[in-house]
């Protein structure tokens, strides 16, 4: 197992939940609004970035108590190590400083993008459903998500690239033409982090097309991924192209080629149509397939984790034993919810299970 002895404090409604006797599978039940998304957010946080609602650290806080917040696990399987203590990892807000999440791993302080060298976290929700016929940032945020979970490093290129980004944007807006010499460096700069952006992301796209390719034949329709760019990836053949475009981006007073404008096309192979022309169950069985390859690929090296916010209610009996059948197979420890048992009668017997109610968490069987 991945993680274990996971504690919330002051989690939205959680005032103090634990969670341990954790599986590979584990079942959070309750009805709506009785906390087990909250849950799944927690654990997201695991990971760099906002977790799986892209929430603001003040929204986490539960609104009755002293404004901060507090989440921690044992990892039971440190990929550092053959054998020894688990390593605890934590993370949370502190009086001094609402603001700022802090990280911890064994008690030390660390950064957030660190805690992706020892945990690797995936997550599918409902609101992920229009993905495919979402706005390209959206594809692209999803994108990134998933090549951090199998890069850490690839946050700090991002974040390069949308600070060169932003620098360009305002020199470009200007009333006052800008200095030749600094805007080059800047372009310089972008076209550096937008390369090694862009690369990540390819890289990412390659590799999904293969763990998808080697699956078998099952009920979840298998999707064929491209990354669509505009513009070159070559760090020197960019510098160049935003010099050249210097001009007309002036005039539209931002910059109209790069990595911000990529955009992950999906078709459904077989048929050669495009995720988003597709009904809405055949785009939730490529979310799936896409969500269950990525897993497969992040959890290969590291404990892996896999959030899946109400995944089996809208399948049908015999794609939804093929998805457990799937989870119990991979190597990811998977936290699944549900308002009811029935749904995941095939895999009670070797699930953990919690009921949740009110922000309290309690173990059944």
């Amino acid at each position: 197992m991945a993680l274990d002895r996971i504690t919330l404090n002051h989690f939205r409604n959680h005032a103090a939940s634990r969670l341990e006797g954790t599986g590979h599978l584990n079942l959070l039940v309750g009805e709506n609004g009785a906390g087990k998304t909250n849950v799944l957010e927690a654990l997201s946080l695991f990971a760099p970035g906002r977790g799986l609602r892209r929430a603001s650290l003040d929204e986490i806080a539960a609104s009755e108590g002293p404004g901060t917040f507090a989440i921690s696990g044992a990892l039971d399987r440190p990929f550092r190590q053959a054998q020894g203590d688990p390593v605890m990892i934590g993370t949370g807000t502190q009086p001094d400083r609402p603001g700022r999440r802090i990280v911890q791993v064994n008690g030390a302080p660390t950064s957030a993008v660190a805690l992706g060298e020892w945990l690797a976290v995936g997550w599918l929700t409902p609101t992920m459903d229009g993905l495919f016929t979402d706005s390209g940032g959206a594809r692209r945020r999803y994108m990134d998500r998933l090549a951090l979970a199998l890069d850490p490093t690839h946050a700090r290129v991002a974040s390069r690239y949308e600070a060169a980004l932003r620098e360009r944007n305002r020199l470009l807006a200007g009333d006052d033409e800008p200095d030749p010499q600094w805007i080059s460096s800047i372009e310089e700069q972008l076209a550096e982090a937008g390369a090694a952006l862009a690369t990540g992301r390819a890289g990412l796209i390659g590799r999904l097309r293969g763990e998808l390719a080697a699956l078998p034949d099952s009920a979840f329709a298998r999707p064929a991924l491209a990354l669509a760019s505009e513009g070159p990836r070559d760090a020197e053949a960019l510098a160049a192209e935003f010099a050249r475009q210097r001009q007309r981006d002036r005039g539209a007073q931002r910059t109209l080629i790069g990595p911000h404008r990529d955009d992950l096309e999906v078709t459904m192979a077989g048929k050669g149509v495009a995720a988003a022309s597709c009904s809405t169950g055949e785009q939730k069985a490529m979310l799936i397939a896409i969500t269950l390859a990525h897993a497969g690929l992040a959890a290969a090296g590291r404990p892996g984790i896999l959030l899946l916010d109400e995944v089996a209610a809208h399948l049908d009996p015999l794609r939804r034993e093929a998805l457990f059948e799937r989870l119990a197979a991979g190597n990811a420890q998977v936290w699944l919810t549900g308002t009811e048992l029935a749904p995941f009668e095939p895999i009670l017997g070797q699930a953990a299970t919690w009921r949740v109610s009110d922000g309290h968490v309690e173990p059944l069987g």
